[in-house]
């Protein structure tokens, strides 16, 4: 059988594009109905989030490479323009939908619960005047009107934040007309006012939106000025940090530095009300650099991330899924350590369906266990408050060996790793940043600890982060294992993390980006043959994306040979199924749900001697 042509541009979908599609499938639980009211309205928060990420750093790119006149460089050989153009058109589709579904969805059906977000038009009497009293007292003390004139330029408008553009008609106090002023709205400000319940006319969880009050009360901040209109309006920034990591001599601080730059980084999105007039709208977009096409006009909260904070304010378990409680291994259940349990045979532990709370134990009873001489880990993500940082701490100050990789560039947890390696280093653990050129994504945990008169190595290996808050809604793998060989390679990987040497060969580990993408390959290749030999061939893998111009085409060829695929990828996918004769065994799925799919799996049949 001849093998076509593997690499034509379109037998590859842009990755950026793809991302949108993943939005749009979330998007789509936000209008099943089967799904609680309040789990939707999630899910349309999410959307936003993850719009603003894609602004921030996808689109921000693109327009940087437009700018530079860059060829097109990924294997769709799709260029800069002809990329953004289709993404205006296909975002500017699923923001409309959005703010449809919101207003014509979500918001009657939580109504229809009794939460009302009430719009300024439908405030009572008593409603007005609380909600008066309210700007007086909470909010209008912290704005600061700026009108604008040859002394007063357009300021700097912080990324995503909230801003109000107002028109003006009159004469200021020093004698000279004024036509525009800018109303920032601080981030201290709760996006979302719960109205007393006893006021009349209001129920238990009625809300109104704060851009709603400090429109219906502008004119107190411009008396004596005609106010012609007053529209919210939010800028989304490049946010990506430019790190030269051979240039630099202190990567820590020069993260700190890029990540004040970024609050005001180059503009690459206005979203405003959906009423502006044409003028005040023309108007921002000259003064941010932008034209039509990064233009959104959208009929509610600029921010609609901010919603999110209604769902931990109701407390109805009946609009939202039914509790969940993670279950525990029964071999750890009884366990008087875990040291012990571990010693017998490896743990695999299936997040979060089984509880992440014994890698938490695990890392706490190191701490304190004076048996142990040693704790590596790895941290990309933690969250705030973390025990596992108090665990660390309290290991380091007891006189533990305790060596941390802190990922300094896990992109939007920059600042709070910043905090959590200075903490972690005045407490006398050792801090390493990585390596420069790559990000350290693997999750691995070493604890060396002394038994009878011998040291014995611990390690945790996991698909997800050291974060309990994500292990709780991300579905990821973790092992816990006291294998001698293992243990020796995750020493050898720590080993590398601080050193930079090159490590020994690995006994069971396969590590990026020196051996895994070349062993991945050689089992697609393996398929192949066996399926070439009369043999069945058989491939599965779950990953949260797949870009790789080369796995996608050595995918293609086990398809053309007759090996059957099945793909599980929770995002991006630029693998295109379905092509004839290039892609008929391959079959893509996306799970998008309750949970956020994370883990990463990879399945070869291996002609019965099946390889995960």
């Amino acid at each position: 059988m001849e093998i076509p042509n593997l690499t034509r541009p379109d037998y590859f979908i842009n990755r950026e594009l793809s991302t949108l599609e993943f939005n749009s499938r979330v998007l789509a639980q936000a209008s099943d109905d089967s799904i609680p009211i309040l789990e939707r309205l999630k899910f349309l928060c999410i959307v936003s989030t993850n719009f603003d990420e894609f602004f921030e750093i996808r689109v921000s790119g693109l327009q940087q490479r437009l700018e530079s006149g860059a060829s097109p460089s990924g294997p769709d050989m799709l260029s800069a323009h002809q990329v953004l153009t289709q993404i205006s058109a296909r975002a500017h589709e699923l923001v409309t939908e959005q703010y449809e579904l919101l207003n014509d969805k979500i918001l009657p059906e939580l109504e229809a619960q009794g939460l009302r977000f009430i719009r300024r038009q439908r405030w009572t009497n008593a409603q007005r005047t609380w909600l008066r009293e309210h700007f007086f007292a909470q909010i209008a003390p912290v704005l600061s009107p700026i009108s604008l004139d040859s002394g007063r330029p357009f300021p700097k408008i912080l990324n995503k934040s909230l801003n109000f553009i107002i028109g003006l008609k009159g004469i200021h106090a020093f004698g000279r007309p004024c036509t525009k002023a800018i109303v920032q709205a601080p981030r201290s400000l709760p996006r979302l006012i719960q109205l007393p319940a006893e006021l009349e006319g209001t129920g238990e969880h009625d809300f109104v939106f704060l851009s709603a009050v400090i429109h219906s009360f502008i004119d107190e901040l411009f008396r004596g000025m005609e106010i012609t209109g007053c529209y919210q309006f939010r800028v989304t920034r490049n946010s990506d940090l430019y790190i030269d990591s051979e240039e630099v001599d202190d990567l820590k601080r020069a993260i700190e530095g890029e990540l004040m730059s970024t609050r005001y980084g180059a503009a690459v999105r206005l979203e405003v009300a959906h009423n502006c007039s044409s003028d005040l709208t023309q108007y921002l977009l000259h003064m941010f650099g932008l034209n039509e096409q990064d233009l959104y006009e959208v009929n509610g909260p600029v921010n609609l991330n901010r919603l999110l904070a209604v769902y931990d304010l109701i407390q109805r378990d009946d609009l939202k899924d039914t509790p969940f409680t993670p279950s525990l291994p029964a071999k750890l259940s009884n366990a008087e350590t875990l040291f012990d349990t571990i010693a017998a045979g490896d743990v695999l532990l299936h997040h979060p369906y089984e509880s992440f709370t014994p890698v938490l134990d695990l890392i706490n009873q190191a701490a304190i266990d004076p048996d142990v001489l040693a704790i590596k880990m790895t941290l990309y993500r933690a969250g705030a408050n973390s025990p596992i940082i108090n665990s660390l701490v309290a290991a380091a100050e007891a006189g533990k060996e305790v060596i941390v990789s802190i990922e300094l560039r896990a992109r939007f947890d920059e600042a709070a790793n910043i905090k959590l390696a200075n903490r972690l280093q005045e407490a006398g653990a050792h801090v390493v940043y990585g390596i420069a050129g790559f990000k350290t994504h693997c999750k691995m945990t070493l604890i060396v600890r002394r038994e009878q008169g011998r040291l014995r190595r611990y390690v945790h290996l996991g698909t997800g982060n050291y974060h309990p808050g994500t292990a709780r809604v991300y579905t990821d793998y973790g092992l816990l294992s006291a294998d001698e060989q293992l243990g020796i390679d995750v020493h050898e990987v720590f080993m590398q993390l601080t050193s930079m040497m090159p490590t020994p060969p690995l006994n069971k580990i396969f590590e990026a980006p020196f051996g895994l993408h070349k062993k991945i390959l050689e089992h697609i290749e393996t398929e192949i043959r066996n399926v070439a030999q009369g043999k069945t061939g058989h491939i599965i893998a779950k990953l949260n994306a797949l870009v790789e111009p080369d796995i996608i085409a050595a995918l293609y060829r086990a398809s053309c040979a007759g090996v059957f695929i099945d793909l599980i990828v929770r995002g991006i996918c630029c693998l295109r199924p379905g092509i004839p004769g290039v892609s008929d065994n391959i079959r893509v799925r996306s799970i998008i749900g309750r949970f956020l799919e994370h883990s990463r799996v990879y399945y070869f049949y291996a002609n019965g001697e099946e390889q995960l």
